[in-house]
């Protein structure tokens, strides 16, 4: 009797510890996926990006990561390290091709729609530099010494925004649209209007999420940047985290459902700058 007791009780509390830990996998749920968009902006500090009148009210508005840096220097790097989480110790803007991959190809073994839009791009000519478009402000480009078919010409992405949207849109401006080769005035302007037909479009409006962020500093401090995460409905926030490239890239992944790469594997992602 005293075995069957012991056995009895065994087995309740056998079910109940299955019964508790399915009710807890059932409440944890994969996160939602939201359409993202990702806008590089180019060689600025925070104080000198934040002197552009829109992007000191997008500041202001919505979401702020106040201690996040970039990963290295010149460009080249810190494109690669937010499209595959390396900079495969790059240190110039040279053009060679790289092993496969990035999230382009994560995003496309997935399922998951993308598309990079390169501003000044000719149709069909990624690896061509036809001024103001630089090859090296692609990093798709790179995977494979290949662009794939999602790499299309900025002006293809108005007439997406109206329709059928990707879940990924990647934003490239031209060289003097970045603020590289323009003031920051010219840059600010460029982002008001494009960042205006964004939030018009209705994958922004049902919970999409825009990242604005500066590739590198102007060479001179410490290479923090700005770095503005934009959503509807959303409070106005300024995070203290220490955050890199590589946050943000985790951060996408993890919105989009996918896999980490590279270095974002063990970087914190910006959850708390997502949300309401």
């Amino acid at each position: 009797m005293q075995i069957r007791a012991r056995l009895g009780f065994l087995g309740l509390a056998l079910i109940l510890t299955l019964t508790a830990g399915a009710c807890s996998r059932s409440a944890t749920s994969p996160p939602e996926k939201r359409h993202v968009f990702v806008i590089v902006m180019e060689n600025k500090t925070v104080e000198q990006a934040l002197q552009g009148p829109f992007t000191a009210s997008l500041a202001s508005e919505y979401r702020v990561a106040a201690n996040y840096s970039a990963v290295a220097y010149p460009s080249l790097p810190n494109y690669l390290a937010l499209t595959s989480g390396e900079t495969y110790r790059i240190r110039d803007d040279n053009y060679r091709v790289l092993p496969a991959g990035g999230i382009g190809a994560q995003l496309t073994a997935a399922g998951v729609t993308w598309r990079a839009y390169m501003e000044g791009m000719a149709n069909g000519g990624c690896l061509e530099n036809t001024y103001p478009y630089d090859v090296h402000h692609n990093p798709f480009a790179f995977y494979g010494g290949r662009c794939p078919p999602n790499v299309v010409p900025f002006t293809a992405m108005a007439g997406d925004l109206k329709g059928n949207v990707p879940m990924f849109s990647w934003i490239t401006p031209d060289m003097c649209h970045d603020q590289h080769d323009c003031s920051v005035s010219v840059g600010d302007d460029w982002l008001r209007q494009t960042v205006g037909m964004i939030k018009q479009s209705k994958a922004w409006t049902a919970n999409g999420l825009l990242f604005i962020v500066w590739d590198e500093d102007d060479g001179s401090t410490d290479n923090r940047v700005l770095s503005l995460v934009i959503s509807p409905n959303q409070s106005h926030k300024v995070s203290t985290q220490a955050y890199t490239h590589y946050s943000l890239l985790a951060t996408i992944e993890d919105t989009l459902g996918v896999g980490r790469l590279g270095q974002a594997a063990g970087a914190r992602a910006m959850q708390d700058l997502l949300g309401h």
